[in-house]
């Protein structure tokens, strides 16, 4: 199915009617050129026979195949994925581009329901494999060195061994996905339909969001304010969405007798539930140095005596208003990728010369910005909302490495590219470190330094702190779900529980600000997603730290952890760059770098 990747920090631009450039928008004809085209008919016609085939040919069989037959139905399982996969990419990147056009809808639904019923006799696959014993497995493949290359996939699969239902069951619970879509596409359609009247301009979520930024403090209240007072007439949608949504997530974990509710997102990641606690703790531990420290400095740069939530993404007094226009953000992030190293130049310049990118804000499009690997024969796509702001420009550098990233893993194949979400943020993050520091190398004032330092630690605690702070979020919603119904009340007050903490004591919370849990599109779309950002810079920050010590050979091994897609574990792709995740240290490390950057703020203060 379709999934998609969301942004990492909220919008953050200016107004839409400065003079950007020539926005680049997507040319989807690599995927198909249109919904009557001949080559969707056939594709969508040739899986519903190659479903049917599979199963035929491998239900109540695996058992009984040597290596070679199980080779040969992985490779046809992993044809299926490709060709279900470039469907509903070109179905979903349509829908986000205009979420609000009925027929972009219906046509996602359409093909969607289309390729659960198709894909449905399929569900045996893994259920049987799973039922394989361990011995007879290892053995096949150690018969077949093109077979023991799945074997990451098959650890995967087999994780979820303990959690598996009966076949019956599994086959129904598929069949259901639609259903519980449907909460995802009501929120998304209800966030996309939204309009916001600030100073009397008539606003999208997005264009509201990024008044959140605006220089001047009187605009960015009333934004809020509005912002507060939409959320506020459309609690009880959110509410039921996020009541309905948890319950379902409930449901399905009972059944499964998962031990937690994070269970599930911890096994899709790869990641050991003891190695994200690492993770929180060491964050939570560090909200003093970090994000306490730095907003009582940027409540003194403001000339506040309090802060308000309009003010926590403010910009600095001395801060240049002027926007970027697309040109030049191509150019910096570009010339800071080259510099690294070409090859990443090499592989990032398509994007913005074959309609990778989609660029513009537009009416009904989806908010934030996403990468899209699409399938592997074919490339993926970047959704921006590009309105000109520096912060946008990161967004940029971040969107274009998940491109490079899904680009030199496409090699895998389909089962054994894509990347947990743990690992997924790496070349994303680090993309937006390389433009960063270029930029700070660029800097001709300690004015311009500081702007930048700033920038760059907001975007950290947006990544690391706020995301932290999510996730405890969410820790706490799916706790509290299991003991009933949740009103809009209950859900504000878990949500006004972790801001306090994780911003810290220089704010003040206004009227309406236990409502802003409701537009962030993670809870909706991918429970306990949002900790893998705070993992991903984390571990970019560590990683920049061997690099920036001139570790021999770092690009060369740099490009072969990305080229590993998910074919190897996080203790296994940071092993030659001696680092070591689950070490409780590691975390520190890459804090430890967040919190130098205030230490260089401080300093410019004396």
């Amino acid at each position: 199915m379709f999934q998609l990747p969301f942004p990492v920090r909220d919008a953050n631009a200016a107004g839409g009617d400065k003079p950007l450039g020539n926005l680049p928008e997507w040319n989807l004809d690599d995927l198909y050129t249109g919904e009557d085209a001949p080559e969707l008919k056939r594709d969508l016609d040739w899986l519903e026979e190659a479903c049917a085939s599979f199963a035929h040919d491998f239900e109540n069989n695996l058992a009984s195949l040597d290596a070679e037959g199980l080779l040969d139905c992985i490779l046809r399982q992993e044809k299926i994925n490709q060709i279900a996969g470039r469907i509903m990419s070109y179905a979903g990147l349509r829908y986000y581009q205009q979420t609000t056009d009925g027929g972009r809808a219906k046509f996602m639904s359409d093909v969607q329901e289309k390729i659960t019923n198709f894909t449905t006799p399929l569900v045996f696959f893994t259920l049987e494999l799973n039922r394989l014993d361990d011995d007879h497995l290892s053995k096949l493949m150690h018969q077949n060195a093109d077979l023991a290359r799945y074997e990451p996939v098959f650890d995967r699969i087999r994780a979820m061994k303990p959690y598996q239902l009966s076949d019956e069951m599994e086959k129904f619970l598929h069949d259901l996905g639609v259903v519980g879509d449907a909460w995802e596409r009501l929120f998304d359609e209800t966030i996309a339909g939204l309009e916001f009247n600030v100073q009397g301009d008539e606003l999208t979520i997005e264009g509201t969001l990024n008044l959140l930024t605006d220089p001047d403090r009187d605009t960015r209240q009333a934004a809020a304010e509005e912002l507060a007072d939409v959320f506020g007439k459309n609690i009880k949608t959110f509410a039921r969405v996020h009541n309905t949504q948890t319950k379902e997530k409930e449901i399905m974990d009972r059944w499964r007798e998962m031990p937690t509710a994070q269970t599930g997102r911890h096994l899709s990641n790869h990641v050991e539930p003891e190695v994200v606690e690492a993770l929180r703790t060491a964050v939570v531990n560090a909200y003093p140095k970090l994000s306490h420290r730095y907003y009582e400095l940027k409540r003194k740069w403001l000339g506040l005596d309090r802060m308000q939530v309009w003010d926590r993404n403010a910009p600095l007094p001395l801060e240049d208003p002027k926007p970027v226009p697309w040109e030049a953000a191509e150019k910096t992030v570009m010339d800071a990728y080259n510099a690294f190293d070409p090859r990443m130049g090499e592989i990032a310049a398509p994007f913005f010369t074959k309609g990778w990118i989609d660029a513009p804000v537009k009416p009904g499009k989806a908010p934030g910005a996403f990468a899209h690997p699409t399938v592997t024969n074919v490339h993926p796509y970047v959704m921006l909302n590009y309105l000109g702001k520096p912060r946008d420009v990161m967004t940029l550098a971040h969107e274009l490495g998940h491109g490079v990233h899904q680009v030199l893993a496409a090699d895998q194949g389909e089962m054994l590219s894509s990347t947990p979400l743990t690992l997924a943020e790496t070349a994303s993050v680090f993309g937006e470190m390389l433009t960063f520091r270029k930029m700070l190398d660029g800097a001709k004032t300690n004015a311009q330094r500081k702007v930048l330092l700033a920038g760059k630690v907001e975007d950290m605690i947006n990544t690391v702190v706020r995301q932290i702070a999510f996730y405890d979020f969410e820790c706490k919603l799916h706790a509290a779900r299991r003991s009933g119904e949740l009103t809009p009340e209950d859900i504000g007050e878990l949500w006004m529980s972790v801001q306090g903490e994780s911003l810290g004591p220089a704010f003040d919370f206004m009227n309406g600000y236990e409502h802003f849990w409701a537009y962030i599109p993670h809870f909706v779309h991918s429970p306990f997603y949002v900790y893998a950002y705070a993992f991903g810079d984390g571990l970019v920050n560590a990683l920049y730290s061997v690099y920036a010590e001139g570790a021999e050979g770092f690009e060369d091994k740099y490009f072969d952890m990305l080229r590993a897609g998910g074919s190897k574990h996080h203790k296994e792709l940071l092993a030659p760059f001696g680092l070591d995740a689950s070490d409780p240290a590691f975390w520190d490390k890459g804090l430890a770098m967040i919190s130098g950057f205030i230490d260089e703020l401080e300093a410019m203060e004396d």
